[in-house]
């Protein structure tokens, strides 16, 4: 599936923290951690547009790809 397919009028919704990442859940199911370290003094929503997260749903998307690849 493509980024822009995963964010395109979808909400990101806060699942959980663990370890030092908040992990959101977009309307399609799809589960991707923010990493506490990388967004400094932001606030981050319990409810918020999958777009604004697209910079982490993209990396962590390319991490699952290259662990299926390995396989």
């Amino acid at each position: 599936m493509r980024i822009f397919d995963m964010v395109n009028k979808q909400n990101a919704h806060f699942q959980y923290f663990r370890d030092n990442e908040l992990w959101y859940k977009t309307d399609g199911d799809f589960l991707f951690p923010v990493h506490t370290a990388e967004v400094g003094t932001a606030t981050f929503k319990r409810t918020d547009k999958a777009i604004f997260f697209m910079r982490w749903i993209r990396k962590y998307k390319e991490e699952l790809e290259k662990e299926v690849v390995a396989v």
